[in-house]
């Protein structure tokens, strides 16, 4: 029980979450009511809640002389039975020259939500009041009586028409179960959904993780159930918006789309010209540090509302807004290195796919990659108790007005990580002004300023010992193949220069150049290949050229 010297701070301190005072000593009403605020400690301090009965809202005494009676009526809060899970309290009368006092010492209730006559109060600071459905929702996470999770319920009104079977039976299961028990597993349909908690044979319907997990169209059932991806211009959220999307569908199509977007769209990268050979490469964002906070959005967040999860692309940052919040055990002062699991199921189901990290180093792993890459520190934002936010500083950031990822690069979530090369003039349109823009921001050497043209010429004067490049024949083409390996052709080097000029060039636009076929421009960049002086780094789409 508190102490007289601490009710005397407590008195000259104003009211807060934890402090409630009052001169009244007949209102049963408003005493139950702060108990059980007190009780539900919605800001989760973990610290008793105290009302302190005989005193004015400014911490002086009325006068009060406290009676045996007052107490009883005080102590007769715990069990008589409006108040909900019973909470622990203790009564106590303090004397001062002023008059007297009477504290009622309310512990924080493990279970939580607690209810006066059905009805759950709360307390922020110096305001009470009755829960709304988000406080609610929190009130349930964070109660230590754990009582079944979301993704486990029941969804009412819905049937085993609204699973996609074919993926349970064919994607699913067999990840999630041996084969050597799936061999001897005779159980029906539904027996096999229930034992991984997809289905709930009591009320024959799909559970959360169900409809989730493998739903036909689970955003149709849980309207929240989706991720919401914004690519801005600027620094702010009035800036233009230059490409939007909205995963949707089951999990199981989303963590592919979302891996491919963040591999193939997120993250750029360019080289960095240190000499005419040798070049670094600045990354905006490392894959595996966006892929894991996206997992993370996935597997943490509410299914509860109908807000989606934001992940929101700016000139500088990425901002990703997680409906929901800390979870249960896990508070801003232990984080990262406490974990608790809000969707227990999708969360088993996203380690076993081998979507998150199954050793509770994520957010060690993401910080080490952003600070390897020079970012800086993730910044996690706990202000907010109804949302978790994360933001990641780019760090080779556009300039405002910038082309968008996807305009760049086509969307590996669409197109897969290997594409055939397209080669269309439109493209390689694109492709060039995204290079120009990236030769003057690393002020590459002049050679690589010139035109195709030039770069031609310049090739043509440092190979003019070398034969004529003439039309392409199948004659020149087999003496090139077979030239020495240790001597570049004329056309070898011509291709060397367009290549530095634009490492992204497609071999059309040089065959175009050079006035040859796409055919020759493939074994002359083989032939490049094999004597070690270029490699190709990613796929047809989206990918470049690096020169050894």
């Amino acid at each position: 029980m508190i102490t007289k010297d601490e009710i005397k701070v407590l008195l000259k301190d104003i009211e807060n979450e934890r402090v409630e005072r009052t001169i009244s000593t007949k209102d049963t009403d408003k005493f139950a009511r702060a108990v059980c605020a007190f009780a539900n400690d919605l800001p989760n301090k973990r610290l008793p809640g105290y009302l302190i009965i005989g005193a004015y809202d400014d911490g002086s005494l009325n006068g009060l002389k406290v009676t045996d009676e007052l107490l009883r009526n005080l102590a007769g809060l715990r069990s008589d039975g409006n108040i909900l899970p019973q909470p622990a309290l203790m009564v106590e009368k303090f004397s001062f020259p002023d008059g007297d006092i009477a504290v009622v010492e309310v512990k924080p209730s493990k279970s939580t939500p607690v209810k006066y006559k059905g009805t759950v109060y709360i307390r922020i600071g110096p305001r009470r009041g009755e829960a709304n459905d988000e406080e609610l929702r929190i009130l349930r996470e964070k109660s230590e009586v754990k009582s079944q999770t979301f993704d486990t319920t029941p969804c009412l009104h819905t049937t085993i028409d609204d699973l996609d079977l074919d993926l349970f039976k064919s994607g699913y299961l067999p990840k999630m179960v041996s084969a050597n028990i799936l061999k001897g597993d005779k159980r029906e349909i539904k027996q096999q959904l229930a034992s991984l908690k997809l289905f709930d044979p009591a009320q024959d319907c799909p559970t959360v993780a169900g409809i989730l997990l493998i739903g036909k169209d689970p955003s149709h059932i849980l309207f929240g159930a989706y991720i919401q991806y914004v690519e801005f211009a600027g620094k702010s959220i009035t800036s233009k918006v230059i490409n939007e999307r909205q995963f949707s569908g089951n999990l199981i199509t989303i963590l592919k789309e979302i891996d491919y977007f963040i591999k193939y769209t997120i993250q750029k990268q360019r080289p960095v010209f240190v000499t005419v050979l040798r070049e670094e490469m600045k990354i905006n964002y490392p894959y595996e540090a966006i892929r894991e906070l996206a997992m993370n959005l996935i597997m943490h967040r509410t299914y509860e509302t109908n807000a989606p999860a934001r992940f929101y692309e700016y000139s500088d940052r990425i901002v990703m807004d997680n409906p929901g919040g800390l979870y249960g055990k896990v508070q801003p002062e232990n984080f990262p290195h406490v974990n608790d699991y809000r969707n227990p199921v999708i969360a088993e189901a996203m380690k076993v796919l081998g979507y998150v990290n199954r050793f509770n180093r994520g957010i060690s792993m993401v910080q080490e990659q952003l600070e390897a890459n020079k970012n800086g520190l993730a910044l996690f934002d706990f202000k907010d108790i109804t949302t978790f936010k994360v933001t990641v500083m780019s760090a080779d950031p556009k300039s405002e007005g910038a082309e968008s990822g996807a305009d760049e690069a086509k969307s590996g979530a669409e197109n897969g990580a290997d594409g055939i090369e397209s080669g269309t003039d439109n493209r390689h349109e694109r492709v060039g002004n995204v290079s120009e823009k990236r030769r003057r921001n690393v002020g590459e050497d002049n050679e690589a300023e010139k035109s195709m043209g030039e770069a031609i010429n310049e090739a043509e004067k440092i190979d003019s010992d070398t034969e004529n490049d003439t039309d392409d024949t199948d004659r020149d083409t087999d003496r090139d193949t077979e030239n020495d390996t240790e001597k570049l052709t004329l056309r070898e080097t011509k291709i060397l220069f367009l290549i530095k000029k634009d490492n992204f060039v497609s071999r059309k636009i040089i065959a175009q150049n050079l006035g040859i076929s796409t055919a020759t421009v493939a074994r002359d960049i083989d032939s490049l290949k094999n004597k070690g002086i270029i490699e190709r780094i990613g796929g047809d789409r989206g990918g470049y050229w690096k020169i050894k």
